[in-house]
């Protein structure tokens, strides 16, 4: 919840968002935010509102980003149909050990949902509708890092294609207290979704990405 808390800090001032939880965790300091709690059933089973009720109900409310604090359930369907839909760069989380594993459970949450689709149309959605996994993880020094930032960037045949753009450096050894010096480095891959950030009009240098710069053309007179 601490990196989404930190990655919607960079949503625009002027943005609509909708966050969906369970508990009221997210701190959004933006002015146009419409928080969205579940609630559980009462004594008698009866009441409850659920995170799916939520996601779907959220759509309604014109929102440019939908922040969903976690996908455990048949709601990951909803969130996806969300993201191909006029929704991009809305942000959830799930638990997985590996960004591969992340698309195999997302996989597996969507057919909670019920509508028995076919996988491949389900592995075509999550491929279109996710650009980015960030993965968090907890090391064996206690400290939680961020150890891949993989890219999304389609179907290969039957599989859904990733590439790290970049990876935790665990070469870099522990210090006298056991604490891990690495930190995320880029594995010298551009990747995609930086086409889309020059559109917005955001420069970003290649060497962000370890990439060397382009040589810049020169004039003769």
């Amino acid at each position: 919840m601490s990196l989404l808390n930190v990655l919607s800090s960079f949503i625009p001032e002027g943005e609509r968002i909708v966050t969906i939880e369970d508990a009221v965790e997210l701190q959004l300091q933006q002015d146009h935010v419409v928080r969205l709690e579940s609630r559980p059933p009462n004594i008698e089973g009866k009441g409850a509102v659920t995170i799916r009720d939520l996601v779907r109900n959220s759509l309604r409310m014109r929102p440019d980003r939908i922040v969903v604090g976690e996908c455990r359930g048949g709601e990951s369907l909803d969130m996806l149909q969300a993201m191909n839909t006029g929704h991009d760069g809305s942000l959830s989380t799930v638990h997985a050990n590996t960004p591969r594993d992340a698309i195999a459970r997302l996989e597996t949450l969507v057919l909670m949902a019920g509508m028995d689709l076919p996988l491949r149309a389900i592995r075509e959605q999550i491929a279109s509708a996710v650009d980015v996994i960030v993965q968090i993880t907890r090391l064996r020094d206690g400290t939680r890092r961020v150890t891949h930032v993989t890219e999304v960037q389609g179907m290969e045949g039957e599989t859904v294609t990733l590439q790290d753009a970049f990876l935790f450096d665990y070469s870099a050894g522990v210090d006298a207290g056991g604490r891990f010096l690495g930190k995320p480095v880029p594995t010298g891959v551009r990747p995609r979704f930086t086409d889309r950030f020059a559109e917005l009009g955001i420069a970003l240098s290649p060497r962000v990405f370890g990439a060397p710069e382009a040589p810049r053309a020169r004039s003769w007179s």
